[in-house]
């Protein structure tokens, strides 16, 4: 289905916003990425990336809650627990595997165990992000990369051009945090 560029591209620069605004660890993230999210989830509707449409319904409750957490708690940049990322990262291939397996029989979805892994990884990283773990930078890194050939196959050559973006942008924000971290 051919996606109106209009609509790409107003998701696309309302997006960049909010993922800046991450990076520099300001709560005006949310309510921006909230905008964004509801006009990726008709973008990826209209591309047959089903698991990429419904993460967009996730982000929009988690930031919600993220800018109310946000707005309420100073909390500073911090490490999650090695053991708590190993299981984050076992369950996120493991939803990878078995909705990817779900999309493939029961849908017409394109790249289904793709577009699972952006959805399962997506997940991690944002609840990482929501308790400002510096470790989100990096599920963001992997969730960009499968991202962007991903977004490219289907013809979304503006939002794949801007995640390879926003995979220079989780490289700043894991730097800019690790620094927040350390000091």
């Amino acid at each position: 289905m051919l996606i109106p560029p209009p609509l790409e591209l107003a998701a696309n620069l309302v997006t960049a916003v909010s993922i800046g605004l991450a990076a520099r660890n300001h709560v005006a993230t949310w309510p921006t990425g909230i905008a964004g999210c509801v006009l990726f989830g008709l973008v990826f509707h209209g591309a047959q990336l089903y698991a990429d449409a419904l993460l967009q319904v996730f982000f929009v409750v988690t930031s919600a809650f993220g800018w109310w957490y946000w707005r309420r708690q100073v909390a500073p940049v911090s490490r999650a627990a090695p053991r708590g990322l190993a299981w984050m990262g076992l369950g996120a291939a493991a939803v990878t595997v078995g909705y990817g397996a779900l999309l493939h029989h029961f849908t017409d979805a394109y790249a289904p165990f793709a577009d699972s892994a952006v959805l399962s990884f997506s997940v991690v990283a944002q609840l990482l992000l929501m308790q400002r773990r510096l470790e989100t930078w990096a599920f963001w890194l992997l969730v960009n990369t499968v991202s962007v050939p991903l977004f490219a196959s289907r013809g979304l050559t503006l939002t794949a051009g801007l995640y390879a973006l926003y995979w220079l942008n989780a490289w700043w924000g894991g730097w800019h945090w690790w620094r927040q971290w350390r000091a």
